[in-house]
């Protein structure tokens, strides 16, 4: 015991600790603006409703991959931080922000076949119009977003996430009101419906990137890294890097992202209430990872700065402090889905057929909970180790090669038992797929430490 709770041990949590409370309320944020988009939407009407949530699967993708893209950032500049190889921060910065650039340009070519895109999804006239709109505007937007996820990660890659946490919060107040004057119209605006959800995302997008700009320009603490000093020209060498290292991280959210949309579509046949409690069961989930996420955020940029010091032992510290507190979290959380399942469950329905199934999912949502701190925190420890295509491998075995499949035949199928089990077998593949990803991605991070970061 005495061998885990060491200074150094203290050092490392408290550094976490510091790190990581920013970016769970960040994130916290980030979703609570896709729950705004959702209510404000659905006041005005259930076709403006149904057109955000489809314009919002559409884009997601798109916004993922940028979000992976730029995650490679942190570990790179966290390592030159922590090598005290300061004069090199703003040219890998720069070459990391050409790169979000061009891949945001590729994105926006999509914007003169969004109707063809959109109608490759069947649905009636008037949703069509509108998804097609919503997507348009957040289409429009993937530079801005790109740019942000930059500077954010430039920022957070320095240890700095408190800003995050401080323009995300300012960007979740900005969505709310840009929200309100363009779905429902004010003064000389008009009501564009749902698809004035759009338009505010965009106008958010921008202005987070303006409040990030400023921050990272004119901030005292970043100063002496002068990433606006002078502007480096683009390298291919270092650009083609940079992707190399971001594009695992970005498939593996595409993976994750879509996994859960094929999940709800294989749902479809058992009807309403089977779909509505797995949504119940997934986005409470869904919030309860935003701890274990954001811990694992923490552990890239804190390997980084420790290997970039050469001090691997330290880098095997973070590690065990972040697992340590990562299932406690684990158990927390867990507890707190466990004793809280009706109070969570009423929060969303008032349908007894809904809430009697969600009950009995969420007791899998709890089970889960803790090999998706274990396989989070260790596929961030591995993005700090910059060994990403390993990370992206193991996830698509896990998640696409033996949750699902698991999860299709419990769930699907009478193979194993004497009848379908709807919901619940999915939620059994969600366990054995993260449980699955926690070995993996736990024993490549052992012999990336044992083998490649030796003491």
């Amino acid at each position: 015991m005495s061998r885990w709770i060491s200074p150094r041990f203290a050092l490392e949590s408290r550094r976490l600790v510091t790190l990581t409370w920013p970016l769970l309320i960040a994130q916290i944020t980030q979703m609570l603006m896709g729950v705004s988009d959702t209510i404000m939407a659905g006041r005005y009407g259930a076709l403006d409703m149904a057109a955000v949530a489809l314009g919002f699967s559409l884009t997601i993708p798109l916004l993922c991959f940028l979000q992976g893209i730029a995650l490679a950032l942190p570990p790179i500049i966290s390592r030159l931080h922590g090598s005290r190889d300061i004069s090199q921060v703003a040219d890998a910065a720069q070459q990391a922000g050409y790169v979000l650039f061009v891949v945001s340009l590729i994105m926006l070519m999509i914007y003169p076949f969004t109707e063809q895109l959109v109608a490759l999804f069947p649905m009636e006239d008037g949703l069509y119009r509108i998804t097609v709109d919503y997507v348009q505007f957040v289409v429009l937007a993937m530079p801005g977003f790109a740019l942000y996820q930059w500077l954010r990660n430039y920022c957070e890659g320095l240890g700095k996430t408190k800003p995050t946490m401080i323009i995300t919060v300012i960007g979740l107040g900005f969505n709310i009101v840009g929200n309100y004057l363009f779905i429902y119209g004010a003064g000389p605006i008009p009501a564009f419906g749902g698809a004035g959800c759009g338009i505010a995302t965009a106008i958010v997008f921008y202005a987070m990137l303006l409040a990030t700009y400023l921050y990272a320009r004119f901030a005292p603490a970043l100063a002496r890294y002068e990433l606006f000093l002078h502007w480096y020209r683009p390298a291919v060498k270092s650009m083609l890097r940079t992707f190399r290292l971001g594009f695992p991280i970005a498939m593996t959210l595409l993976f994750e992202v879509t996994l859960f949309a094929v999940v709800a579509l294989l749902l479809a046949p058992f009807g309403a209430t089977t779909v509505a409690a797995h949504q119940v069961a997934l986005n409470f989930s869904a919030l309860m990872f935003m701890f274990p996420l954001s811990m694992g955020m923490a552990v890239a940029i804190r390997i980084a700065y420790r290997v970039g010091q050469n001090q691997h032992r330290q880098s095997r510290v973070v590690v065990k402090s972040a697992i340590t507190m990562g299932l406690t979290v684990a158990i927390a959380t867990a507890s707190f889905t466990l004793l809280a399942k009706g109070f969570i469950i009423r929060l969303y329905t008032t349908d007894d057929a809904v809430y009697a199934l969600a009950n009995s999912l969420l007791i899998y949502a709890a089970l889960f909970q803790f090999s998706d701190a274990i396989q989070v925190i260790s596929a961030n420890a591995l993005r700090g180790y910059k060994d990403t295509t390993a990370m992206f491998v193991i996830t698509f075995i896990a998640y696409w090669l033996i949750g699902l499949p698991c999860g299709v035949i419990l769930g699907r199928t009478d193979w194993l038992t004497h009848e379908p089990m709807a919901a619940a077998g999915f939620w059994i593949g969600f366990i054995v797929g993260l449980s699955s990803a926690a070995v993996m991605l736990g024993a490549r991070l052992w012999y990336i430490q044992r083998y490649h970061h030796p003491v």
